[in-house]
């Protein structure tokens, strides 16, 4: 070990590129995570007010979306 500032420079090196990786994971993760947050929100804002996003409310009653007309009364369906 005659030359300690080269060991010394050796584990800084080192030491910086294992923070550099790390920080640079942790971006990557945060940068995921909001990126999520942002289209779940947008996805359940457009389901609870669909008047400001456009569209009809997913998971609506079929007699009053029109897309589907039940065939027998409710009765008779468990009634089978």
């Amino acid at each position: 070990m005659n030359n300690m500032q080269g060991a010394f420079v050796q584990g800084a090196e080192a030491y910086g590129r294992l923070l550099e990786v790390f920080i640079d994971g942790h971006w990557w993760v945060v940068g995921d995570y909001l990126e999520n947050v942002g289209k779940c929100t947008k996805r359940l804002g457009a389901n609870a007010y669909p008047h400001l996003y456009g569209g009809s409310f997913m998971g609506g009653s079929p007699e009053v979306s029109g897309y589907a007309t039940p065939t027998k009364e409710i009765q008779n369906r468990f009634a089978d």
